[in-house]
């Protein structure tokens, strides 16, 4: 398996002042739903990769609504080893949201949110600290080198809409990053100020700019168990993305009206000199009936584009919780409070 490699392009000028501190913990932030059979796969690879390079450090699972023992797991895991923490939400709110709720509840000075797969090996975390503290970057993220399991029309796709997104946003996002990265305390604590409940996770993490690279790695094929997206709810991923960090699509469709119309007001002046000069009769239903569905169907599709951004106003002008804790491993951990003496 090839080894990380530095990504030579990075953003930003001066280092942090802070990274020497001898005295730091990671935290590693993971969202689980129904993967009970990983966990222990997973903190035996954790604490392979990190034992004797890192002092400190803590994994904080969020259950996002498991239907299978996952939670029973987590409660296992907390109590024999207190680097274990875990949220169990309420129900499923779907990752964005428990990845917010453990970015929340992370006591790092550095935090990695990661997949519980293994996908994205723990080794190279230890050269995400070493960027981060030799080098002073505040994030340091993953780059994906191979990505064997995934098809040609996934790979395809994914290149299409990082060229897409990045030419229509203000915030661009790397390429072939996802989730998994390091970030300096600060920068989750920006994260943590935004207070949005559509979260294109991707882009917040870039919106808050410092000082970023980029470290390339081998992504081996998945442990356990099977992903959880598909193609309709990657397309959703990505609608979100683009309204969210974007108003292209408003304003596309400000010009594809000024080009409509000028097309309609040529086509006029086109039929009315064939008239005058010509006495040639105006076409009639065909073209009448190409017309009106044609402006029928552009009319719907932009109500419709209007529809996402009015949509996500309406839900972020509700202000609801973006997710609810049921348990964590603090109650956990705390003593039973006795009852009234008899």
């Amino acid at each position: 398996m090839e080894g990380p490699t530095v990504v030579s392009e990075h953003e930003g000028h001066e280092a942090s002042p802070h990274r020497a501190a001898g005295d730091w913990l990671l935290s590693i932030v993971v969202p689980v739903m129904n993967e009970e059979g990983a966990i222990g796969a997973f903190l035996a690879a954790v604490d392979k990769a990190l034992d004797g390079h890192v002092a400190r450090w803590e994994v904080v699972f969020v259950d996002d609504g498991s239907r299978d023992a996952t939670l029973a797991t987590l409660r296992d895991a907390s109590r024999a080893d207190a680097r274990v923490r875990y949220l169990s939400l309420t129900r499923n709110f779907g990752k964005e949201a428990a990845l917010t709720a453990g970015l929340a509840h992370a006591h790092g000075d550095a935090i990695v949110p990661m997949d519980v797969d293994l996908q994205d090996p723990p080794h190279v975390i230890l050269e995400f600290v070493r960027l981060w503290r030799e080098e002073g970057f505040d994030m340091v993220y993953g780059v994906r080198g191979t990505r064997e399991e995934d098809t040609h029309t996934k790979r395809a796709t994914a290149g299409l809409f990082y060229r897409f997104f990045n030419r229509l946003s203000d915030t661009p996002i790397p390429h072939n990053a996802g989730d998994f990265r390091l970030m300096d305390r600060r920068v989750v604590d920006a994260l943590n100020r935004l207070p949005e409940r559509s979260r294109f996770m991707k882009g917040l993490f870039s919106w808050p700019g410092y000082r970023t690279t980029g470290v390339r790695y081998a992504r081996p094929s998945r442990e356990t168990g099977s992903s959880k997206f598909n193609y309709w709810k990657l397309w959703n991923f990505a609608l979100d993305g683009v309204v969210s960090f974007s108003t292209w699509p408003l304003r596309i469709w400000s010009y594809c009206g000024a080009v409509i119309a000028l097309i309609a007001f040529l086509y006029i002046v086109l039929l009315v000199g064939r008239v005058v000069l010509f006495g040639s009769d105006v076409p009639g239903y065909a073209s009448l009936m190409t017309a009106i569905l044609f402006f029928g169907g552009m009319q719907l599709l932009s109500i419709g584009i209007l529809g996402e951004y009015v949509g996500r106003l309406f839900i972020e002008t509700k202000q609801r919780p973006l997710y609810l804790v049921a348990e964590d491993s603090e109650t956990l951990h705390a003593p039973r409070r006795e009852g009234p003496a008899a």
